[in-house]
């Protein structure tokens, strides 16, 4: 009877075995599923955030391009500002010349007024007395030989005068005229110079909007490029997250499977080696800390392994310890109050991290 029941036991625990085995089997299948997912997840985020950067330094580049175009623009109408400036002054030389010929062509119109009295008056003399009447009077009326030749003197004389009067009527008229087309002349150009500084500036102004509507597109575009960047960064950051997370997962896993599989360890210190000493120990759980360890162990999804809190400069992290009463763990976090010779055993809750309570025991370091 007695060995029927064992064999009895021995089937189911063998049974057993299979299945946890057979679990976690499949469940490390589907963590490195997860991790390959996540792996090719991030080369496609890692992709994108390259070409993100790549049409961002293109469009810098774009924006540099333009900016430089700007600047030849600006210099441009600087300088075509100064030929503009250069041209009014020479604008205003000419039409101070203008004035003043106006003002010499009003002189000449006055002189040539009082000309136009005197020739009138001279006329009317002639026709009252014409010039062979005025020599027979002056030879009829001298007196001597003498008083003849200084009376025909003086009438050659002033014939002579009326002849140099015309002339100075005729050569003040067309002076008159000669300056009147020099003005008419000088304006046109002085309008033809203002008309096309006047044109290369409404071009440059023109040109100088488009670069600056191109320059505030291509801005626009940088922003919405480097927005878009740092949404690829952070969704790269999710993934790197998630793969930690999974490789945390995983590690854990082979330490349970690791340990699932081993023999049973010896509660005592006896079979053991390695450095030894005496820790004062309490407990904690996922319930009262953060549920991500130090070395990236989820303690919430695995709230039963066999995890300790340690002063890193007393026990390495990493390191696997044998802890009296608690048996062999991971030396996996740290802790705000944990310095010295102290340590924090995990335990699945709050309530049996409180049965606990703080005890003195020793500890071995195993490697």
């Amino acid at each position: 009877m007695q060995s029927t029941i064992k064999r009895i036991l021995l089937v189911v625990l063998a049974i057993a075995t299979y299945a946890s085995g057979g679990t976690m089997v499949t469940y490390a299948q589907t963590s490195s599923e997860a991790l390959r997912n996540a792996q090719q997840q991030l080369q496609e985020k890692q992709q994108i955030v390259n070409q993100q950067k790549q049409e961002q330094q293109a469009v810098n580049q774009e924006i540099q391009g333009i900016q430089k175009e700007l600047d030849s623009i600006y210099a441009y109408i600087t300088k075509n500002q100064e030929e503009m400036a250069q041209t009014q002054a020479k604008i205003d030389e000419v039409n101070k010349l203008i004035e003043q010929k106006k003002e010499e062509i009003v002189a000449l119109e006055d002189k040539i007024l009082g000309r136009k009295d005197i020739m009138k008056k001279r006329a009317v003399a002639m026709q009252q007395s014409d010039n062979f009447n005025i020599v027979m009077n002056v030879f009829l009326e001298s007196d001597s030989i003498s008083d003849f030749i200084k009376r025909a003197s003086a009438v050659s004389t002033l014939m002579d005068a009326d002849k140099d009067i015309l002339n100075a009527q005729k050569a003040d008229l067309q002076k008159i005229e000669d300056d009147k087309k020099e003005i008419d002349k000088q304006e046109q150009v002085l309008e033809e110079q203002k008309t096309v500084l006047a044109n290369k500036q409404s071009e440059l102004d023109q040109n100088l909007q488009k670069r600056q509507e191109v320059l505030t597109a291509m801005q626009d575009k940088y922003n919405q490029i480097t927005q878009q960047l740092a949404l690829a960064e952070q969704d790269k950051a999710k993934v790197q997250s998630q793969m930690a997370g999974i490789q945390a997962a995983i590690a854990q896993q082979q330490a349970s499977a690791r340990a699932a599989s081993a023999p049973a360890q010896d509660t005592s210190s006896a079979s053991l080696s390695g450095k030894e000493m005496y820790v004062t120990a309490t407990a904690y759980s996922h319930e009262d800390s953060g549920s991500i360890t130090k070395l990236g162990y989820n303690i919430e999804a695995n709230p039963n392994m066999k995890l300790i809190a340690v002063d890193p400069s007393v026990i390495p992290l990493g390191s696997r310890v044998w802890v009296e009463g608690y048996g062999e763990a991971i030396a996996g976090d740290t802790g705000g109050a944990i310095k010295g010779h102290r340590i924090d055993v995990l335990k699945p809750n709050s309530a049996e991290a409180r049965v606990w309570g703080r005890k003195t025991v020793k500890l071995i370091i195993l490697n």
